[in-house]
């Protein structure tokens, strides 16, 4: 849920860059990852709307209070799990968010079903490999005060208390079936949600000429 996707990267698996050392606080950790990323002080929570780039067209969406909670969340978890914020990395950790539960926050499920479904196309094996540790982890989206304590927390403890400083765990069958089950559909859907502007402007220009 970066304020910009980009599409990059192949499906063999890169190692993420640093954002901090583990012995960071989060909340330092977090400041460094909005700055390697360009993100801004707050990490945009202060746009109206955010563009996306989804297979080379750019599309904007509101930047709703339940997106900007959700971020919130979410951008602590790209700083536990490395994964980048390019168009690659945000499939890697829509499927690791989904496998590892969104629980009650809907704008997580929307935009990392949907990243999901872009994320079986571009590099399959890196979402399988990303669903396969969700299953074996845990994540943020259960603090259901916020995440402002977590901040002064290190980096390290708050991986293993989620579980994330154990070796990444085998894909399995099922891992690459359910990957398959939930991304499918919603490939269709992002499809749709993509070319729907396009085929508007074709059937304008139609009329006119």
């Amino acid at each position: 849920m970066t304020q910009t996707m980009t599409m990059s990267g192949a499906d063999a698996r890169e190692e993420p860059p640093a954002v901090g050392g583990g012995a960071m606080t989060m909340g330092d950790a977090r400041d460094r990852y909005y700055e390697i990323n360009g993100f801004g002080a707050d990490g945009g929570d202060s746009l109206k709307w955010v563009p996306i780039d989804v297979f080379g067209l750019k599309l904007y969406i509101p930047n709703t209070e339940g997106r900007r909670r959700a971020v919130r969340i979410h951008d602590l978890h790209h700083v536990l799990t490395g994964y980048r914020t390019d168009f690659t990395g945000e499939t890697e950790i829509a499927a690791w968010e989904i496998a590892s539960g969104c629980k009650r926050w809907p704008a997580a499920w929307v935009l990392n079903l949907l990243g999901l479904g872009a994320g079986i196309v571009i590099a399959p094996r890196r979402v399988a490999r990303a669903w396969a540790l969700g299953r074996k982890t845990g994540n943020l989206y259960g603090e259901r005060a916020g995440v402002d304590h977590v901040l002064p927390r290190r980096v390290d403890e708050v991986r293993a208390t989620l579980g994330l400083d154990r070796p990444a765990p085998a894909v399995r069958a099922r891992d690459a079936i359910a990957v398959a089950a939930v991304g499918l559909p919603m490939l269709g859907v992002l499809a749709a949600i993509t070319l729907t502007p396009i085929v508007a402007v074709v059937a304008v220009i139609a009329a006119i000429v």
